[in-house]
């Protein structure tokens, strides 16, 4: 048997990656498994780009989460000389009564971040790009911008190897039972023992975590890269923010601005209205008419962008019911495990203060940062 460790961390993906980052960085010994290789395509840590942003209309109770985030994203920049993280502004765009807006501007005043309240005028002017309608506001915030994910995974599986870290992949759990005072681990290679487990299963969370009570939903989304018409010139980060952009339906799609050079274009995508799936079922195939269904609605708003198609790419979201977090010591085995998934399509921005709140879990039983929202008790009896 191999030797026993003091935290076994499953997934290596943004939330596992920060998890064996933090917990090496404590001296804890620690192994990591990841079904996948590193930095893989195959879950929901990829895509060139995620959003962060504080003013967040999800809840104000993140906010102090995200706060910390951004200071280690700046940590994790400075330690791996890695881009990571690009503040180049963004605007929360809908009537002044969507969630998007008034969401945004709820957490900017309760906790008094820089913001400004643009009427559409203010947007044309500010952002030529961008063509709002009349009755349509924005939220500004100089502070939000975009996040590399595949970098951030990169950054945090070479630091936790460099702090000593036993990193495997394309080794997969197959089962995990308690032992003695910790737990054993099974794989097709070998069995594990540890004193804590971290499990941060993304999409196989339903698989994975079948006894936590939790009635997740698996979506496939779409992220769609296109040839602004007359060139990406217009849509660079000096001068195209990140959005997002709530219709009166209340369909809410986000984008970013060009990023990697004009041979590909622009990032947008729908946030949510995704198919539900499973990591084996999901069609990876993006088929014409969703295309069409992107550029038609990009065109209204954004008219400049869907010049022409240049690619796209699928992900999934793991889904809560109320698309908060799950974070917890795990209710049927609160002196061993430690469970983190359910990040429902807004988790990326917080990965780096989720492994430091994993590290507490697993070698404390406590954080101090605020996670009883994230309790996954409010979701045992929730209907799927």
């Amino acid at each position: 048997m191999s030797p026993t460790y003091d935290v076994i961390v499953i997934g290596l993906g943004g939330m596992g990656s920060a998890a064996a980052h933090h917990l090496s960085a404590r001296g804890a010994r620690v192994l990591g498994l990841e079904k996948f290789g590193p930095v893989h395509n195959r879950g929901s840590s990829h895509g060139g780009s995620r959003i962060t942003r504080q003013s967040y209309f999800e809840d104000p109770a993140y906010v102090p989460l995200l706060l910390r985030a951004y200071e280690l994203y700046e940590e994790l920049e400075r330690e791996t000389g890695r881009d990571i993280a690009t503040l180049c502004g963004g605007v929360m765009v809908g009537p002044p009564d969507s969630r998007t807006v008034s969401g945004s501007l709820l957490s900017a005043r309760r906790w008094d971040l820089p913001h400004e309240m643009l009427d559409a005028a203010d947007i044309r002017r500010r952002f030529p790009t961008l063509a709002p309608h009349d009755d349509e506001v924005a939220l500004y915030e100089a502070r939000a911008g975009l996040l590399r994910p595949e970098n951030t995974v990169a950054a945090h599986l070479q630091l936790a190897t460099r702090q000593g870290a036993d990193l495997h992949f394309e080794e997969p759990m197959t089962r995990w039972e308690p032992y003695r005072d910790g737990v054993r681990v099974h794989t097709a290679e070998n069995t594990y023992t540890a004193g804590q487990l971290v499990i941060c299963p993304g999409a196989w969370a339903p698989q994975l975590l079948t006894d936590l009570g939790v009635p997740f939903r698996i979506e496939r989304q779409v992220m769609y890269w296109f040839q602004p018409r007359g060139g990406t010139g217009p849509f660079v980060p000096d001068a195209h923010p990140i959005y997002i952009w709530e219709d009166a339906a209340g369909v809410q799609v986000y984008g970013f601005p060009a990023i990697d050079g004009p041979e590909l274009g622009a990032k947008v995508a729908f946030f949510r209205k995704g198919v539900e799936c499973t990591p084996e079922t999901i069609d990876r195939t993006v088929h014409d008419e969703e295309v069409r269904a992107m550029a038609g609605h990009m065109s209204r708003c954004i008219p400049d962008l869907p010049g022409s198609f240049l690619k796209a790419a699928t992900c999934m979201y793991s889904n809560t019911p109320d698309e908060h977090f799950v974070i917890a010591r795990h209710p049927a085995h609160p002196e061993s495990v430690t469970v983190a998934c359910g990040f429902s399509g807004h988790g990326f921005k917080f990965v780096p203060v989720v492994g430091e709140i994993l590290a507490d879990l697993a070698l404390k039983g406590t954080t101090e940062h605020p996670i009883g929202l994230f309790d996954p008790s409010r979701l045992a009896a929730a209907p799927a």
